[in-house]
Order: C-alpha cells, then sequence, then structure tokens
C-alpha cells in the first residue's frame, strides 16, 4: 500500500502517515528522529542518526528519502526552519556555538558536513533545462542586472564581475527602498534580471519584476527550494540554491555554485567572445602595471 505524503506535512505527521508500512529499521530510524530536539537534529549527520538508531548511514538517508524529503538534508531544513520561526536570532547563534565551539575540531567538521550536504544537494536539484534556459537568455541579453542585497550581495556581485570578463554588459544592484526606483528606469526588453532571494521573498525583489514584466525583459531567481518554486510561474527560470540547515556556512555558497555553473555556460556558448575579453583584460592589466612602474 503506498501512502500519499504532502510537501506541508510535518516529520511527525509523515511518520505517523507511514508507520504502518515501515520496516522494524525504518522504525527505529523514525523514533529516533523525533526523539532527537530540532536543535540537535539539524546539526547531526547520517552518522550520528545511525548511532542514535542503532543503523547505517545509508539506511537512514534511505529513511529519510522515503519519508519524501529530498534527502537529510532536506529533513534537516525543515527543523531548521521550525526553529528560526521560533527562535530569534541571538537564540539560533547561541545553539551554534554550543553545538560547534569552541573546539576547533568539532566545528571544522560540522561546517565542512553542512557545506557538503548543500553541494551534495544543489547537484541533485539542478534541472538541466532550466539551467540551460538560464544560460540561453543571458548569453542573449544586452544588458544582465545581477539584484541580492545582504548575503546574497556576493553571488550577485561575482556574477556581475565574471560576465563583464567574459564580454556581457552586466551591472550589480544593491539598493533598497526608494533608492532602487532609480536602477530600475534604465531596464530595458532586451536585458535579463537575476534576482538572488534566498529565503523570503522582500519587497523590492517583487517590485523589481514587476517592473521588468512591464518592459517585457526576462527574470532569473536564484533561492531555496520553496521560493523557488513558487516563483517558477512568475519567473521566466527558477533555480535551486539550498540553504543550510544550522546556519553553519554561508547563505551564499550554493548560490555561487548555481552561478559558476551558468558563468562556465555562458563562456562556452561563446568562446571567441570570452577569449577576446580575457586576453583584452590581461593587455589592460599589463598595461597599468607599465604604468604603475613609471
Amino acid at each position: 500500500m503506498t501512502t500519499s505524503l504532502h510537501e506541508d506535512m510535518t516529520l511527525r505527521e509523515r511518520v505517523e502517515a507511514m508507520w504502518q508500512n515501515l520496516s522494524p529499521t525504518e522504525q527505529r530510524i523514525a523514533e529516533a528522529l523525533l526523539r532527537c530536539p530540532p536543535e540537535k537534529l539539524v546539526f547531526s549527520t547520517a552518522a550520528d542518526l545511525a548511532q542514535l538508531s542503532s543503523t547505517s548511514d545509508a539506511s537512514v538517508i534511505r529513511m529519510s528519502r522515503r519519508l519524501g524529503y529530498s534527502g537529510l538534508p532536506g529533513l534537516k531544513r525543515e527543523a531548521g526552519a521550525a526553529l528560526t520561526r521560533e527562535s530569534d536570532p541571538r537564540s539560533r547563534l547561541e545553539r551554534r556555538i554550543a553545538e560547534l565551539g569552541p573546539d576547533l575540531n568539532a566545528a571544522l567538521t560540522g561546517v565542512i558536513t553542512d557545506a557538503r550536504e548543500r553541494l551534495d544537494e544543489t547537484e541533485l536539484s539542478q534541472d538541466m533545462a532550466q539551467l540551460g534556459a538560464a544560460v540561453a537568455l543571458i548569453s542573449k541579453a544586452s544588458e544582465v542586472v545581477s539584484y541580492g542585497v545582504g548575503g546574497s550581495e556576493l553571488a550577485a556581485r561575482h556574477l556581475s564581475l565574471k560576465l563583464n570578463r567574459l564580454g556581457h554588459r552586466s551591472r550589480h544592484v544593491g539598493t533598497t527602498g526608494f533608492r532602487l526606483a532609480d536602477d530600475l528606469l534604465s531596464l530595458q526588453a532586451s536585458d535579463v534580471v537575476v534576482l538572488y532571494v534566498p529565503g523570503r521573498m522582500l519587497r523590492d525583489a517583487e517590485v523589481l519584476i514587476e517592473r521588468a514584466r512591464a518592459v517585457g525583459a526576462s527574470c532569473i531567481a536564484v533561492s531555496e527550494r520553496d521560493l523557488a518554486e513558487r516563483l517558477s510561474s512568475t519567473v521566466d527560470v527558477a533555480l535551486i540554491a539550498p540553504q543550510s540547515a544550522g546556519g553553519s556556512t554561508a547563505e551564499a555558497l550554493t548560490a555561487l555554485i548555481v552561478t559558476d555553473v551558468l558563468l562556465l555556460g555562458v563562456a562556452a556558448l561563446d568562446e571567441p567572445r570570452a577569449l577576446y575579453t580575457s586576453d583584452l583584460l590581461s593587455t589592460l592589466r599589463q598595461r597599468l602595471m607599465g604604468d604603475a612602474s613609471h
């Protein structure tokens, strides 16, 4: 018998819905997951949960998927989202310090594990057709406008810098409020807007999408899974950049990975332009160094 699971179901609801169809091993893992406090679960590895349930790493990962998550990172992210809703930033920071510090070995292991899980999920989450569509839009744009503020600014600036070095006009927009209006005035139908919106939709980003639609410009969104899926009906392309469950790694980590994939795609699509601009950049740098010596 197949049990129907819904994305908005909590971990407990998923376990209860599937309990009768779970094997003894799966039931032990489910019980361990429910016993584990959310503040500890978000920092737990597959090995930690395997030890807690007297099973194996592989069994824990398979069980996470059986419960309808993309994997263990997806399950942990749900726990992390619940903690975010229920606590303030200070409390979340205190939990991270308690779990990962001051033992630097534990901190290193925790951060590397979090990064590895996010990168694995980033690879599994990508839709090649969507990536290809994004590369095609960027390659044909008169100008690429990359939008990102706060933690998202790094990836947005990275995209603009590298696109210019590949011979494609690009500018970063990181203004907010009334000042953003000035940056929207020059937006044209032949432009492409790339928005980096990590976990929640800001009013500024909504207005930017509205303006792009009004002038006929295309939009690409880079965001975590839930928001990317919600935005898929309002933008041309929505790409997934999974977020950290416990906040141990930088917000921009996976967005930068997705961005580098796009940049390689753009370079490969018009290799002569990319190579010409690279040579020109090297020439200008050499000229500047020569001038500086006089």
